[in-house]
């Protein structure tokens, strides 16, 4: 059998066995049309997105603790978040019999643009996009660029609009109890959205698919109980700190938090064309979060650091922006970033964005550990 016809033939069988409310492999569309033999288009984009370079580098990305492998390394970093949204929303999507691979697929590339000390470095750069007349940066905008232009020597990815749109979509950090898919969602609808998030507008999309929609609030359940033991680890808060209600409602740790979460949504979502929780539930994920947020996330001994960082992402910003309008072609800027993506093409993306913005794009990309590395290799040779 040709291999075409034998795909189709396990696509079609594939989406037969889906729900009503679930993304068809023969519903996917890509802007630039190409084969992907043996395997649908949405499994093609998961395996793209796996082995990319920006994949990769989730590794060495702060999650919440910076340097998180120093202190201890069962800590989580954002490699161990994105695996853990993609096993979790899979788990709830084999039984709401949704499409797995849309799901890994979102899954494994939400943070790809996320920047190095994780949130606190998101604002650092939001600082310098804005003294800068870039637009703010944000996360999910910049993971979305990482697949449409900066991967593969700056090629982009070529993923489907259903990968796409969930990656950009994503918000864990907002408090919803139901998220339904905005059916009618176009490409346009996209860009509007990323143009009012960049001038500081409140915005919010809301995915196209349900496989999105649960992406969304599977971001949160992967890291609010996570958070919690992580903290629990390095002595920020005592397990008897956890809130009564959040005990009662969630349970005592990660595990039992997570298999509540999970039963909740499934028996909540069954059936139905939305992602939601139950109302209690929802009142206890709000107050683990608003706990999480006070005693962890701002908490002064995490966050001692946090001055230092910022300086430092200063300083690199204004050395690399210097160094790309001087044309110093030994310095790092230009060695491992721009010229690693070939000289017609690193030459391209000089000319189609300003110094400014590539050194965002370079600064977003780098792990914890070359940040650091870069910024005291720079000191010490007094450049």
């Amino acid at each position: 059998m040709d291999d075409k016809i034998f795909q189709n033939e396990i696509l079609k069988k594939e989406d037969r066995a889906l729900s009503p409310f679930a993304t068809k492999n023969i519903d996917a569309h890509r802007k630039v049309a190409i084969a992907h033999p043996l395997r649908g288009a949405f499994a093609r984009d998961r395996d793209h997105i796996l082995y990319s370079g920006a994949f990769r580098r989730y590794i060495g990305k702060t999650q919440v603790i910076y340097n998180a492998a120093s202190f201890d390394e069962q800590l989580a970093n954002r490699s161990i978040h994105t695996l853990q949204v993609s096993q979790i929303a899979r788990s709830i999507g084999k039984v709401l019999r949704l499409n797995l691979d849309l799901i890994e697929a979102i899954a494994l590339g939400h943070d790809l643009g996320h920047a190095p000390f994780g949130h606190d470095g998101e604002r650092f750069l939001q600082e310098i996009s804005r003294q800068n007349g870039l637009g703010l940066f944000h996360h999910n905008l910049q993971s979305l660029r990482v697949v449409d232009l900066l991967s593969d020597a700056n090629r982009g990815m070529n993923l489907t609009f259903q990968v796409r749109d969930g990656i950009i979509s994503h918000d864990g950090e907002v408090n919803e109890v139901v998220v339904s898919p905005d059916k009618g969602k176009r490409e346009e609808d996209i860009e509007d959205y990323i143009h009012r998030k960049r001038r500081g507008e409140e915005a919010i999309t809301f995915p196209s698919t349900l496989e999105g929609c649960l992406v969304r609030i599977t971001d949160s359940i992967s890291y609010i109980g996570q958070d919690f033991e992580d903290a629990v680890r390095i002595g920020l808060v005592k397990e008897s700190d956890l809130p009564i209600k959040v005990k009662e409602m969630l349970g005592n740790n990660n595990s039992e938090i997570i298999n509540t979460l999970v039963r909740d949504i499934i028996e909540q979502s069954y059936g139905k064309n939305e992602i939601r929780f139950s109302e209690g539930v929802a009142e206890s994920v709000f107050l683990l979060k608003k706990f999480n947020l006070k005693r962890i996330y701002e908490n002064k001994l995490l966050k001692r650091e946090r001055e230092k960082i910022r300086k430092a992402f200063l300083f690199l910003f204004d050395y690399f922006v210097r160094d790309v309008k001087e044309k110093k072609f030994d310095s790092i800027v230009f060695q491992e970033w721009i010229f690693n993506r070939g000289e017609d093409k690193g030459a391209q993306y000089l000319r189609a964005y300003s110094s400014e913005e590539v050194v965002v794009d370079y600064l977003a990309s780098m792990t914890d550990r070359y940040f650091l590395k870069a910024y005291r290799n720079l000191l010490r040779t007094g450049q």
